[in-house]
């Protein structure tokens, strides 16, 4: 059986996450959107590409962190670590099982991919720059 991520019940996840109450992202999005608008964003499995970047913007995360984070698929895999690590004899060297958290690992994803986004978006940024002065001394 195929697992669908639910799209909005992320964007409500992550919204939450950062502390931010509906109202605010409603304003971050522009004058199109108010808090009833993002209640019913949130409920729906797969959202507009367009309108999730917008919403991954507004949020500074990427858009891949609503079109990927699996809840159910997260909380099987920690229940698995910790089950296995509770049959674990712990008298033994050999017993150790390091516990790696996974939403605690794609966090630090998000954060890379923030980071590299940031980079290439200033890059961009600083060709725009260059081009517009280029264009400014043709002119002259």
């Amino acid at each position: 059986m195929e697992r669908r991520i639910h799209e909005g019940r992320n964007v409500k996840r992550f919204r939450e996450m950062l502390g931010i109450k509906q109202e605010a992202l409603a304003y971050e999005l522009g004058d199109d959107w108010n808090q009833k608008k993002i209640s019913v964003l949130e409920q729906k499995e797969t959202i507009d590409l367009a309108i999730l970047k917008d919403v991954a913007a507004a949020l500074k995360l990427p858009v891949e962190a609503f079109q990927n984070f699996d809840e159910e698929q997260a909380i099987n895999i920690i229940s698995n670590t910790v089950n296995n690590n509770d049959n674990a004899n712990g008298n033994s060297l050999f017993s150790y099982y390091p516990t790696i958290n996974p939403v605690e690992k794609w966090l630090e994803a998000i954060e890379e991919n923030k980071r590299l986004y940031e980079r290439w978006l200033k890059e961009k940024e600083d060709t725009i720059r260059m081009l517009e002065a280029i264009i400014e001394n043709t002119k002259r």
